[in-house]
């Protein structure tokens, strides 16, 4: 990359976004780099301090932006406190959207992020979605994004670019691209567990996918060993 351009990572706290904004810091330099964090009414709110500590961690410019909205819409485990978040990984075969799904989460943050970065000279956005995640979230696939990207480039009059340097990994190779890049020691501070704990339920699906992702890659996940301490 040109480490003259700016670039925006999207970073909700989480396992992806944290690996994401250190290879942003590989890629673009530091001094190129900058944060934004959605506070969308989500029960899992932990992760906003998550975000913070991590963006602190790497010696970032981090920025909140708060989206009501999908609290109001509701009807996903989520943004609604009636309902719970499906425990455990899901069988590849099953088709159906897990009730985690946040139904044009994606797109809103990205057409969010997308604004802030034109309004800032800022032409790379950075976001940590995955095609080959467990659920199956259409707006993480790649065609979705680049239909996105297309969209943004038009109707902004941009030179927008949406970078997905997870989009084809398993969650053991990002772990490995974590290690990479440096990024272990803010790990430490990511949250991933849907039902917002700390330390970790370790049985909801997100639990379950990261400590799936750390143990096929033979790495002792920071987060784990931060709460042990406790």
């Amino acid at each position: 990359m040109n480490k003259t351009s700016k670039a925006l990572v999207v970073l909700s706290g989480g396992q992806d976004s944290t690996t994401c904004l250190f290879w942003a810091l590989r890629e673009f330099g530091a001094a190129n780099i900058e944060a934004l964090t959605f506070d969308y009414g989500q029960r899992h709110r932990v992760e906003l301090d998550a975000a913070r500590k991590v963006a602190e961690l790497a010696g970032v410019r981090q920025t909140l932006l708060p989206i009501d909205t999908f609290a109001a819409i509701g009807g996903n485990a989520l943004t609604d406190n009636s309902i719970a978040p499906e425990q455990g990984a899901r069988d590849d075969a099953d088709t159906a959207l897990p009730n985690t799904f946040v139904p044009g989460r994606n797109l809103i943050f990205l057409s969010f992020a997308a604004a802030f970065a034109y309004t800032r000279g800022i032409e790379h956005v950075v976001t940590g979605v995955a095609q080959t995640d467990y659920s199956g979230y259409p707006d993480c696939r790649e065609n979705t994004l680049k239909a996105l990207e297309l969209a943004l480039r038009l109707g902004m009059d941009s030179r927008v670019t949406l970078h997905t340097p997870l989009m084809f990994m398993s969650k053991a190779e990002t772990v490995q691209l974590a290690q990479e890049v440096g990024a272990m020691d803010a790990m430490a501070w990511s949250h991933t567990c849907y039902n917002g704990e700390v330390p970790p339920c370790g049985h909801c699906a997100a639990c379950e996918l990261r400590a799936k992702g750390f143990l096929e890659a033979g790495v002792a996940d920071p987060l784990v060993v931060r709460c042990g301490e406790h």
